[in-house]
């Protein structure tokens, strides 16, 4: 996933290389686990003041599987299904999955005892599919569930209608991204490595949505009563080095392949963005790198037109219009 416009930092979205990116990091994954983990526990908080009992549920991106336990602990009833456009991950859910089964232990341990009956030894509900072209039928789902993922698609204002297309009528979508002052750090260090070495500035990191847009294309996707909030937390590290290994771990960044031939030896500005990342050392001894998180949800409003752009006018609304004046 490499920059195409340093103006924007957005690429074109190319869901191959995309694939390909997280195919590789599938197995060093849980050493930065601790993120997504974390916040998909607020999720779950967050959860727990929303009235809500779904049939069919949907981990859209749900990677190595980790937020699928808790979904089927919380909807012991319900269908849970995952999809990731990594077949790695997939693998290493599938995986997990099995080892939990066979140890008695896993989702299952929270489902009726009817139920368990009824599942025996079937495993996950797991598909490869980007999530901004599911495969699935319209109305399948009533509830989509998405931890950290969102922001790897440079068009939430695409993946959002997709996602509606899926929720039945009423159906809650939950969601958490980052934010614009992720890496903040980072892109500041790659700034003044720039500077230092008279280079033209480029994009880094990918360019995260705000949170107040977000929800603009959430009502703009068929979305009704949005629910936005953000908080940032901050990551410490002991070196340049720990801080770099865990940001590639997360995923594609930082973009290096501005910085090509005849401009600039890679490793003179890894160099250079380490020294900037010292100057940042806090009076602990430590290098921050901040995160900010974003959580949205927002329901599936009931259409107001039919497939063919004809009018829909409910029952319950008739004789709510304003009365004549006299």
């Amino acid at each position: 996933m490499s920059p195409t416009s340093p103006e924007t930092g957005r690429s074109a979205y190319d869901p191959r290389r995309l694939r390909a990116i997280f195919d590789d990091r599938a197995a060093a994954f849980d050493e930065v686990a601790f993120l997504p983990r974390e916040i998909a526990q607020r999720m779950r908080e967050r959860l727990e003041y929303i009235k809500v009992a779904p049939v069919r549920v949907l981990d859209a991106a749900c990677g190595v599987g980790a937020d699928l336990g808790g979904l089927r602990e919380r909807f012991a009833e319900a269908s849970v299904t995952g999809i990731d456009m990594s077949s790695a991950m997939l693998a290493r859910a599938r995986a997990a999955e099995a080892a939990d089964a066979d140890n008695g232990a896993g989702w299952r341990r929270f489902l009726p005892s009817t139920l368990a009956k009824a599942f025996g030894a079937r495993g996950p509900q797991l598909a490869q599919a980007d999530f901004s072209e599911l495969p699935f039928a319209p109305s399948a789902f009533e509830l989509l569930w998405s931890n950290l993922a969102l922001h790897w698609h440079p068009r939430p204002d695409v993946v959002f209608p997709e996602w509606q297309r899926v929720l039945k009528v009423n159906g809650l979508l939950m969601f958490s991204t980052f934010g614009p002052d992720t890496l903040r750090e980072l892109r500041a260090a790659y700034r003044e490595a720039e500077r230092t070495l008279g280079l033209d500035p480029q994009p880094h990191t990918i360019d995260f949505v705000d949170m107040h847009d977000l929800g603009d294309m959430l009502v703009e996707s068929g979305f009704e009563i949005p629910v936005m909030d953000q908080e940032v937390l901050t990551i410490t590290y002991k070196s340049p080095e720990s801080l770099f290994a865990d940001v590639t771990r997360w995923g594609a960044y930082p973009f290096e392949r501005a910085f090509g031939a005849g401009r600039a030896d890679p490793k003179n500005v890894r160099s250079a963005v380490h020294q900037a990342l010292e100057a940042l050392r806090r009076d602990d001894g430590t290098i921050p790198l901040t995160f900010e998180v974003i959580y949205g949800h927002a329901w599936k409003a009931v259409p107001r037109t039919t497939a063919e752009g004809h009018g829909i006018v409910r029952l319950q609304d008739i004789g709510r219009g304003s009365k004549p004046k006299r």
